[in-house]
């Protein structure tokens, strides 16, 4: 038995980063960068280090600027940590895992530490490969929660449900997670829109400006338990973005579509200190007429362009800066 799993990068259109507070996100997923897994049958249970966590470099100098850029963790330690969580899964729901090892290998084209969804999207992967190996059924809305459960149970990394839901149900999807329906049953309302609506989109991202999700979430999350009253408004007005957003694009209303997806990053840029080098990204992409928002924690932006000329434009005023332009893959 060789099984070979796939998930994807994604990016966060609105909503962000309400995910985790009981809001509301629209987001889409990234065909452009995916997380591989392979896993087979083997005499005892290996986990193969993929290239990128392989502790060999040309250099001290290699050094540091590898792990400037992916930071001090990688692959290897959230597959041990799903592994665990997943065995805890199973022995709460009386699930007997067959008595059978194997070796799993992994790799990644998805730029870390940029808000895509690079660590969640190797979990993702590693989860339907065990999935299948085992023969689990476990319901698709319930994936989600185990692939957050890996990062924020086992590996303490604050994060929310939005990255997990898209690489699982693919697609655009709109979420809601509110916290009647999160007490009720653990999961929120996912509701897969029509990739079709979601025209002339771009990404464009530099890894030069990686710092980590927990960076930036982990202070919004400590002046929420404490009920900022700026932050709680802000998570209920950015759910307010990704309700209307769910509207305009079922409306064909482009118009207000740019007006939130810019709407959704000021309210952020209000609120917190923003790197220099992100503040320049939102400037450069929306000088062509695009507009702009964080595609995550930052690193990386998304928004709507109109027309071909406007997209070249971006291209031109992005890519001296250092600045990767990408239309994005959201279906196969």
């Amino acid at each position: 038995m060789h099984i070979e799993t796939y998930a994807y990068g994604r990016a966060g259109l609105l909503g962000n980063p309400s995910d985790g507070y009981f809001g509301k996100t629209i987001s889409l997923l990234l065909r452009n960068f995916r997380a591989r897994v392979i896993l087979y049958p083997s005499a005892r249970l290996e986990i193969k280090a993929g290239k990128s966590d392989l502790p060999i470099f040309e250099s001290l100098d290699d050094l540091y600027s590898t792990t400037r850029w992916r930071g001090y963790y990688g692959g290897f330690r959230i597959i041990l940590a799903l592994l665990v969580r997943l065995s805890d899964y199973c022995r709460e729901r009386g699930i007997v895992l067959p008595n059978r090892n194997f070796t799993l290998e992994y790799e990644s084209t998805v730029p870390l530490r940029l808000g895509m969804g690079g660590s969640s999207a190797i979990v993702t992967a590693a989860l339907r490969a065990l999935i299948e190996y085992y023969g689990l059924q476990i319901p698709i809305e319930e994936q989600p929660n185990l692939v957050l459960e890996t990062e924020t149970k086992e590996l303490g990394v604050a994060a929310g449900l939005q990255d997990r839901v898209i690489q699982t149900y693919e697609g655009v999807v709109y979420m809601d997670f509110a916290r009647e329906l999160m007490d009720a049953r653990g999961y929120g309302e996912y509701v897969r829109l029509d990739p079709a609506l979601l025209k002339d989109v771009y990404v464009a991202y530099r890894t030069s400006l990686s710092e980590g999700t927990e960076v930036f979430h982990n202070n919004v999350r400590e002046r929420w338990r404490n009920k900022d009253p700026e932050v709680v408004d802000a998570m209920r007005t950015w759910a307010s973005y990704a309700e209307q957003g769910r509207e305009a694009l079922a409306s064909g209303d482009r118009a207000k579509l740019h007006r939130l997806i810019d709407a959704n990053f000021d309210l952020r840029a209000r609120l917190y200190k923003l790197d220099k080098g992100n503040l320049e990204m939102i400037q450069l992409a929306r000088s062509t007429g695009a507009s702009a928002n964080f595609a995550g924690s930052g690193g990386a932006i998304v928004g709507l362009y109109e027309g071909d000329a406007m997209f070249d434009q971006l291209v031109k005023v992005l890519t001296p800066a250092g600045i990767a332009v990408i239309k994005p893959q959201i279906t196969a």
